[in-house]
């Protein structure tokens, strides 16, 4: 369904996310094919700008971290440094003239938690519509 994309998202993700497993992982990337590229990591609070900015230099038409819920960091305030991060990743790509929407966070909720394969289908609609980076028309 996903393969016919033309964007990629470089998709980033705390361990404790609702089925994020490995068979979880493997089956997303089965479904979206190149499009998605998946990236645990042991919390999103070890996120740094660097990262999203590196994954929209190298192969991602956008870069979005998806976090625990609040207050379900087993790191105590992760997901909120990654909130931060993402808002400082925003305002450099605004500064250079891109969209800072290409670079997002996902938090999750504690009342109604999703999965990651259900989060990683509604960031990549939301994406969607920006098209194509405009970093790789210039090669």
């Amino acid at each position: 369904m996903y393969r016919e994309q033309q964007i990629t998202l470089g998709l980033f993700y705390c361990q404790n996310v609702p089925e994020s497993r490995e068979e979880n992982r493997q089956a997303l990337e089965e479904e979206f094919g190149k499009s998605l590229r998946l990236f645990p990591i042991p919390c999103s609070g070890r996120l740094e700008p660097v990262h999203l900015l590196k994954a929209l230099e190298r192969f991602a038409d956008a870069a979005f971290i998806i976090t625990c819920p609040v207050g379900a960091c087993r790191y105590f305030e992760g997901n909120h440094r990654a909130k931060k991060r993402v808002e400082r990743t925003r305002k450099i790509l605004s500064d250079i003239g891109m969209e800072p929407e290409r670079v997002g966070i996902a938090i999750g909720s504690k009342e109604a938690p999703k999965t990651l394969a259900q989060q990683a289908r509604e960031i990549f609609r939301e994406i969607s519509l920006l098209g194509p980076s405009p970093v790789f028309g210039q090669e």
